[in-house]
């Protein structure tokens, strides 16, 4: 008999995949976390059902949260991010000379511990002497923090549950002020197939804030629609005016220094859905 996990992206559409393994299935104090090996994905995490990272397409997110505002800091010393208890993003931030502390507010430490037990591919970095790893409310973390950070990567959940306030305008308010005078903010702002309305909301948001805001693409497969977006938002440093010689190598599955400048390279749709917002 074949098992078979099911996300339903939308009331009318979903993703599935063949599950060979349940290696984890538990309600956690905010959240449903299980993670199962499935037979085209490796292993798979799931938040409340909703698929979070797997082993064979995870590069893709992680190293596109976290190449694209780190080559367009010219320094980038002090990293913090936000959710992302997986650990891939503090593993690619780690691939930059320049940082001499990442840290990582993560709400629920079950994602971390779970993470390091059964996807240490991608949590491995989160031991790194540099990483100061935080169970806490990302939200009231940078609500305390001021000037503090060059780079803050948002590598949230969608937005229900813990995360929804994490797509907030107070939530980037808070985010301006926590980061230093040239800082640079970046959070995943979902797909633009089904959550039309929340990129418009986020872009308005942050535009208001950030005198630079971007939107950029990847292709993520596992994610609703296989169209994911960022946002960025930047005090002085343009991420379409990283000079050439900035770009250092770095060993990279997905993001290279042409696909730096070419992600901001919008379908028309997507185009057209933030020039109704203003764009």
């Amino acid at each position: 008999m074949s098992i078979w996990f099911t996300e339903k992206q939308t009331p009318h559409f979903g993703i599935t995949a063949a599950v060979k393994e349940s290696l984890v299935h538990k309600q956690t104090a905010f959240q449903k976390l299980d993670l199962v090996d499935t037979e085209e994905f490796g292993r798979m995490l799931l938040l409340d059902d909703m698929v979070m990272t797997t082993e064979k397409d995870e590069f893709v997110y992680h190293e596109m949260v976290a190449h694209v505002p780190m080559f367009t800091h010219p320094n980038p010393e002090h990293v913090l991010v936000v959710g992302g208890g997986d650990g891939g993003v503090i593993r690619e931030v780690l691939k930059h000379p320049s940082v001499k502390k990442a840290t990582l507010v993560e709400i629920d430490g079950d994602v971390i511990h779970y993470s390091k037990q059964y996807l240490p591919s991608i949590a491995g970095a989160l031991d790194d002497e540099k990483v100061e790893v935080k169970v806490d409310d990302g939200f009231m973390h940078i609500a305390q923090s001021e000037s503090a950070y060059d780079v803050i990567m948002v590598d949230s959940t969608e937005p229900v549950g813990p995360a929804a306030k994490l797509f907030e305008k107070g939530f980037y308010e808070g985010i301006s002020k926590a980061l230093k005078a040239d800082g640079i903010f970046v959070a995943q702002t979902d797909n633009p197939w089904f959550k039309a309305d929340l990129i418009q909301q986020v872009v308005k948001d942050v535009k208001e804030i950030f005198p630079i805001t971007r939107v950029y693409t990847a292709n993520v497969p596992t994610y609703p629609s296989g169209l994911w977006t960022f946002t960025i938002g930047s005090k002085t440093q343009d991420p379409l005016q990283v000079r050439d010689e900035r770009f250092h190598a770095i060993e990279s599955k997905y993001y290279t220094p042409a696909l730096h400048k070419a992600c901001f390279v919008l379908p028309r749709f997507v185009e057209t859905l933030l020039t109704e917002n203003g764009e």
